[in-house]
C-alpha cells in the first residue's frame, strides 16, 4: 500500500468557507466583550450591592444590653440590683479532650456532678452547649484559671438581693434571662429591664470585630423603683413573726404594716419564706406571699364593720341593749355560742367581749344586701389593685344566696373570705375619718385617693369601741407603752375536709395607733398555733403590740399616753 504524505491528505485538499471561520472570530469576540462588559458593571456600577453581599457574610448584630433598673426602699436602702457575673459554655469536641481532674475540679465549681457534666458534653455535634449561667464572677475566676480545653464564658449579669429572705416576698426574684417571675420584680418588669441596644459590625473569620457597619444603637437601662417599704421596720415584722412561729409552732404568719395617713404599705412580710439569692429553697409552701395569696374566714375582726352599718343606718343607738345569756343561743336550727356568759350588752360591750350571739342580734336589723353592699364598698370579694401578682380577692357570696343564718355568721366573720391586706386596708376607715385610703407599694409623692364608707362621726365612734376591746378589760396584750391603741382580735377555725376543724385555727389581730391621730395600720394573722392556745387575744395580739412599739419608735411618732402605761402580763380571759 502506498504511503502519502501528510501533507498530501485529501482531507486537507478540501477548503473551508471563509464565512465559517469569521463567524467563530466574531463569536469569540462577542463573547470576550460580554465578559469585559460584564466585569465593568460589576466592579464599577454595581459596587454596592456586591459589598452588600460580602458583607451579609460577615456582619453581625450584637445585641447591647440594657441594665436592669434598681428596687429601693423608701430610704434608697438598695433591695434588689445586677452584678457582673459569667456564662460558662463549652464545645463538647475540645473540652472531651480535658484530663479527668480537670473535668472533676469544673463539676465541683459549677455544683454539680462529673456525671451530670460528661452527660451534656457528650453531644459532640454541636459547637455551642450553656454549662451554668449566672456564674459568679469569683468562681468565673477559677473556671479560667483551671484552663480547661473547649470551656468558653461570656459576660452577663445576674441579680442580687442584699436582704435576702426577708424581702423575698417583695421584691421577688428574675430568671437566668433577667425577666422579673415574680413580686415587684414581675409586676415592674418593663419598667425595670429598659431597652436594649444594638450594634452591627463586621467579624473576620476569627470572630473578631474589625468595623462598625450602622450607627450604634444605645440601650436605655430600666428604670429605679423606689419601694414603699421601710426595710427597718421589715426586719421588725421578719423577726417578730419568727419569735411567734418558734414560740407557738405554727405553721405560718403574716403581718401587714399601713400607713394611715398616705395608704404606703411600710411592710409586707410572710413566713415561712424564701432566698431568692439562692434557687435550692424555692419550695411552692415557702413562695406564697400569705399576706396577698392566702384568704380566710376572719371571724371576729370583721365585727366592727357589721356594727358601723348598723349605727349608721339608725337601726341600732349606743344604747341599745342585747340579751346574750348564758353564752348560748338558738337562731335558725344552730346554735351561736359565745366565749363567756356575758349577759345584756350594748354595741361597745358587744365589741369589746366579741359576743357572737350579740352580732348576731344586730345582724337581725340589717338586710343581706346592705350587708353586701357594705362589705362591697370596703374592697372585699375584688383583688387589690396594687399591680402586684397573685392578690386575690377573697369571697363574698352574692346578698341574694344568703339564708338568715348566713347572714348572721357573715356579721361576725364566717361565710366569706378575705386576705391579711384586704383587712389591714379596711381598718383604715377606722384610723382615718371614714374614709379607705389606696395602698400602695411605690413612695408616693402625691395625695392618696381613698373611698368614703362611713360617716366621720360613726368612724369616731368604733374608734373609740376599739380602743375599749383593745384596753385592760379586752385584748389587753395588745396595748403598746406610751402609745394608745386600738383593735380587734379575731379567731377563726379552718375548714377541713368541708368541716370546721377544732383543732385548727387561725388567730388575728388588725389594729392601729396612736389613737389621738392614728399613724400606723398593722394586721396579724398566726397560722395554726399548736402551743399557747389559739385565740386572737393570746397569740396574735402579742405580736401586734411587738410590731406596733417598735414601728411607732423607729418612726419617731410621738407618744400620746403615759409611760406608766396599762399593759399587764397574762390574759385574763380569752378573747375571740
Amino acid at each position: 500500500m502506498k504511503r502519502l504524505p501528510f501533507f498530501d491528505n485529501p482531507v486537507l485538499r478540501g477548503q473551508l468557507p471563509t464565512w465559517r471561520a469569521r463567524l467563530v472570530l466574531i463569536l469569540l469576540f462577542c463573547g470576550f466583550a460580554t465578559l469585559a462588559g460584564r466585569a465593568l458593571y460589576l466592579q464599577g456600577v454595581s459596587t454596592d450591592f456586591l459589598q452588600q453581599q460580602g458583607e451579609r457574610r460577615y456582619e453581625r448584630t450584637l445585641t447591647l444590653a440594657a441594665t436592669r433598673g434598681k428596687i429601693l426602699d423608701r430610704n434608697n436602702v438598695v433591695l434588689a440590683s445586677s452584678v457582673p457575673a459569667r456564662a460558662i459554655w463549652a464545645i463538647p469536641e475540645d473540652a472531651n479532650t480535658a484530663t479527668p481532674a480537670q473535668t472533676a475540679t469544673l463539676a465541683k465549681l459549677l455544683d454539680t456532678t462529673v456525671p451530670e457534666l460528661t452527660e451534656r458534653l457528650k453531644n459532640e455535634d454541636k459547637n455551642f452547649v450553656y454549662l451554668k449561667r449566672q456564674v459568679p464572677m469569683d468562681v468565673a475566676d477559677k473556671i479560667k484559671q483551671l484552663a480547661m480545653p473547649g470551656i468558653h464564658q461570656q459576660p452577663e449579669t445576674r441579680r442580687y438581693y442584699p436582704d435576702g429572705s426577708v424581702m423575698a416576698h417583695v421584691v421577688g426574684f428574675t430568671n437566668v434571662e433577667d425577666q422579673g417571675q415574680e413580686g415587684i420584680e414581675l409586676a415592674f418588669n418593663q419598667a425595670l429591664q429598659g431597652r436594649a441596644g444594638s450594634r452591627r459590625v463586621i467579624k473576620d473569620r476569627l470572630g473578631r470585630v474589625i468595623e462598625d457597619v450602622q450607627a450604634v444603637t444605645m440601650p436605655v437601662d430600666g428604670k429605679d423603683i423606689h419601694l414603699s417599704i421601710d426595710t427597718r421596720l421589715q426586719y421588725l415584722v421578719s423577726k417578730t413573726l419568727k419569735d411567734a412561729i418558734d414560740l407557738h409552732h405554727a405553721r405560718g404568719a403574716a403581718a401587714v404594716i399601713v400607713d394611715a395617713r398616705t395608704g404606703e404599705i411600710l411592710s409586707l412580710a410572710s413566713l415561712p419564706t424564701y432566698d431568692p439569692n439562692d434557687r435550692s429553697t424555692f419550695q411552692v409552701a415557702s413562695m406564697r406571699n400569705q399576706a396577698i395569696t392566702d384568704t380566710f374566714e376572719p371571724g371576729s375582726i370583721m365585727k366592727p364593720f357589721t356594727a358601723a352599718l348598723a349605727l349608721e343606718l339608725g337601726r341600732i343607738t349606743t344604747n341599745t341593749q342585747f340579751e346574750t345569756g348564758n353564752g348560748q343561743f338558738r337562731y335558725q336550727g344552730s346554735t351561736i355560742s359565745d366565749v363567756s356568759r356575758n349577759g345584756t350588752l350594748n354595741v361597745a360591750g358587744v365589741l369589746l367581749k366579741s359576743s357572737n350571739i350579740g352580732m348576731t342580734m344586730i345582724s337581725e336589723t340589717l338586710q343581706a344586701r346592705e350587708m353586701w353592699d357594705k362589705f362591697t364598698e370596703l374592697g372585699l370579694g375584688q383583688a387589690p389593685q396594687l399591680g402586684f401578682p397573685g392578690a386575690a380577692p377573697g369571697r363574698v357570696r352574692p346578698w341574694e344566696r344568703w339564708r338568715l343564718i348566713e347572714k348572721a355568721t357573715m356579721a361576725y366573720g364566717y361565710g366569706l373570705s378575705v386576705s391579711l391586706l384586704q383587712m389591714a386596708r379596711a381598718y383604715t376607715v377606722f384610723a382615718r375619718s371614714g374614709d379607705m385610703v389606696s395602698l400602695t407599694l411605690v413612695k408616693r409623692d402625691s395625695e392618696p385617693t381613698s373611698v368614703k364608707v362611713y360617716t366621720p362621726k360613726i368612724a369616731g365612734m368604733i374608734r373609740s369601741f376599739l380602743e375599749a376591746a383593745a384596753g385592760p378589760d379586752g385584748a389587753k396584750l395588745a396595748q403598746v407603752q406610751g402609745y394608745r391603741v386600738a383593735g380587734k382580735s379575731g379567731t377563726a377555725r379552718k375548714i377541713v375536709d368541708g368541716k370546721y376543724s377544732r383543732s385548727r385555727y387561725r388567730s388575728s389581730f388588725v389594729g392601729f395607733a396612736p389613737v389621738s391621730n392614728p399613724r400606723l395600720v398593722i394586721a396579724v394573722t398566726i397560722d395554726e398555733p399548736q402551743t399557747g392556745g389559739y385565740y386572737g387575744g393570746a397569740i396574735a395580739a402579742p405580736v401586734f403590740s411587738t410590731l406596733m412599739g417598735g414601728s411607732l419608735r423607729l418612726l419617731g411618732v410621738q407618744p400620746d399616753a403615759p409611760f406608766q402605761s396599762t399593759v399587764v402580763a397574762g390574759l385574763q380571759e380569752p378573747l375571740r
